[in-house]
């Protein structure tokens, strides 16, 4: 029985000196595993106070939320609902990238050290620096779509983005070996890698959206290459001349253009999901631009379509939106369930469709609409971004003087 009691008492002293070293602090290398051999790396700094930062070209995005618990890790990215759950030691941590709403499950391998995003062992002998006229899915009528690439290329590294007509695709980070380009982006919510065959005049490739979608793209070098206004591709049906809806926000009361809140004022209607990178780069602007021209005469309202599959979900998914980016502009919920463009334009039937997350509407102080801007020109897209905000500025101040 003494021997027992002595045999017990060292297993809680071990139990209770022993502990899990946590993950290294510094530079790790992240691959999420697409399958059939394709990988998506990243980039990120794991830091001492249980943080990380994401790295994607000039992007760097924080990471606070991440749960250890014995040799398991979870870690939740601040506003879009993706997370990462594995177990972990000092130098690596495995598991899967989950998106619950989706049903998406990502195997990934993070490895701590790993300073390269693409390992690059021979010099490139082509150069992508320029502006590519670029087709996405050519061969299809419907998922065809057009965009244009802009990319500066130092050495073996490339950076830069492609546009559509419906918004950027973000900051894009990588690397050309021979005659090959590979890129790629994490943000959270979306995970892209395009690889392409190089010549001097055109890109022949592939773009993967995580592990499943994948489509073929083509481009041609056009420095005079511009996409349609995104002031015109989006407009009230015959027979309409307003906006209508009413929508519940998060506390379950219904928000109408009608209501005394709104009457006689600027109004800005955003339609955008909390799950999309776009909306994000939008709301942190609309935000920002809030802050620093206050007035009274100014009100954004947001409509948020959402894949979370409950009512419930949904609320939680722009209740956490708020909260990570600060947005105190009502963020109503207008769909749940999908994000179905074909499923938004019922809920908003005088418009010819919704073609993108984000649209945003102009409604002058009369309550009429004066534009209506397709998708959004992200930081990403460097002096497209800063030619939206003076349009945007300007375009405002007008609504606000009349």
């Amino acid at each position: 029985m003494k021997n027992l009691l002595v045999l017990l008492l060292f297993i809680v002293l071990i139990s209770c000196t022993s502990k899990v070293t946590p993950p290294k602090s510094g530079e790790w290398r992240a691959v999420l595993d697409l399958g059939n051999g394709k990988e998506l790396p990243f980039l990120f700094t794991y830091n001492d106070d249980e943080s990380l930062i994401i790295y994607n070209a000039e992007e760097s995005i924080e990471v606070n939320d991440i749960t250890l618990k014995k040799d398991s890790i979870i870690i939740e990215h601040p506003v879009f609902e993706g997370v990462f759950k594995g177990v972990f030691t000092e130098t690596s941590i495995k598991g899967d990238f989950i998106k619950p709403s989706l049903d998406r499950v990502v195997p990934f391998i993070m490895e701590q050290g790993k300073v390269e995003r693409f390992d690059v062992k021979t010099a490139p002998d082509k150069n992508v620096t320029g502006i590519w006229e670029t087709v996405f899915s050519p061969g299809s009528e419907e998922d065809r779509y057009i965009a244009k690439g802009v990319f500066e290329q130092v050495g073996h590294k490339v950076t830069g983005t492609f546009r559509t007509t419906t918004g950027d695709y973000r900051y894009l980070d990588g690397a050309v070996e021979n005659d090959s380009m590979k890129l790629s982006t994490f943000d959270g919510a979306h995970a892209f890698l395009f690889e392409a065959k190089v010549t001097d005049s055109t890109l022949n490739g592939i773009f993967y959206s995580g592990n499943h979608w994948k489509e073929p793209f083509t481009a041609k070098r056009n420095q005079a290459y511009e996409l349609p206004s995104a002031d015109s591709l989006t407009f009230l049906r015959k027979g309409y001349d307003k906006i209508e809806f009413s929508f519940p926000d998060t506390t379950g009361k219904l928000v109408s253009l009608s209501d005394d809140r709104f009457k006689n004022k600027v109004v800005l209607v955003q339609i955008m999901g909390t799950w999309c990178p776009n909306c994000l780069d939008e709301s942190k602007y609309y935000k920002q631009y809030l802050e620093e021209n206050l007035s009274e005469d100014l009100e954004i309202i947001a409509l948020a379509f959402e894949y979370a599959k409950t009512e419930e979900k949904a609320v939680q998914s722009i209740t956490k939106f708020k909260e990570g980016t600060g947005v105190q502009y009502p963020v109503l919920l207008a769909q749940f369930g999908t994000s179905d463009k074909k499923e938004a334009n019922k809920k908003l039937p005088m418009l010819n469709h919704v073609l993108s997350y984000p649209t945003t509407i102009f409604i002058d102080k009369k309550g009429e609409v004066r534009k209506i801007h397709t998708g959004f020109n992200g930081p990403a897209t460097g002096k497209k971004y800063e030619e939206f905000i003076e349009e945007f500025e300007r375009f405002v101040s007008i609504l606000l003087e009349e």
